[in-house]
């Protein structure tokens, strides 16, 4: 069994002898899942020159893996990292317009936040009202209505138009890869498939209750002979 000054450290799993259980359940590389007691288990770790860490302490018994420790906390820190890796930042990306913003500056402003919505980040769009300007709040939320129409096949609203001060902002985020708003033409399709898919369904069922009772009339009529 390996001792070594890992003892001085403070373990995050019990090993060795630190695990008190009569018994625990053991696995590892080439040994079958079994439950052992304590002392054997130590004893087959030893043999082994690997330790007996425990996994999962809260299981009816404890399942304890036989592993060489420094080895076994690499793994964990590599997964831990490798998870930290895959989890993206997502950050908000402002997109400002004016209350009579131009068609080429909308589409520009358009495409960026495609760009935006695509990499996994949020965006935040707001009409800035300058002065007198205000009076064109109902303009700036429809147009940030219409923006948010525009994006609606990559972006779902998280905030409707809300105006704060001179600002009124809407918040879009990104849509799940893989989850693609359906169309209502389509959904109706697929309603209309299922619908024949029934009557179909349907008749056939009334079929074969017809070539039943055929067939139970037709018996009856031989018996009647």
């Amino acid at each position: 069994m390996k001792i070594d000054n890992r003892k001085k450290q403070q373990p995050q799993y019990r090993i060795n002898e630190q695990i008190r259980e009569h018994e625990v359940r053991i696995v590892g590389e080439d040994i079958e899942s079994t439950v052992v007691p304590l002392r054997q288990a130590l004893q087959l770790a030893q043999d082994r020159d690997v330790d007996l860490v425990e996994i999962s302490p809260n299981a009816t018994p404890p399942v304890c893996r036989l592993i060489d420790y420094s080895k076994f906390l690499y793994q964990q820190k590599k997964k831990q990292k490798e998870l930290k890796a895959k989890q993206v930042k997502v950050e908000v990306k402002e997109i400002r317009f004016g209350p009579q913003t131009a068609e080429a500056d909308y589409n520009f402003k358009l495409k960026h936040a495609q760009g935006f919505l695509n990499e996994g980040n949020k965006v935040k769009a707001y009409v800035f009202f300058k002065g007198r300007s205000i009076v064109f709040k109902e303009q700036g939320e429809v147009l940030l209505l219409r923006f948010a129409n525009d994006l609606e096949e990559i972006a779902k609203v998280e905030s409707m138009p809300t105006l704060e001060g001179k600002r009124m902002s809407i918040i879009l985020a990104p849509k799940k890869a893989g989850q693609p708003k359906k169309s209502q033409q389509k959904r109706d399709e697929e309603k209309a498939k299922e619908a024949a898919k029934a009557a179909e369904s349907a008749k056939a069922e009334e079929a074969v209750k017809a070539a039943e009772a055929a067939e139970a009339e037709e018996v009856a009529e031989v018996a009647e002979d």
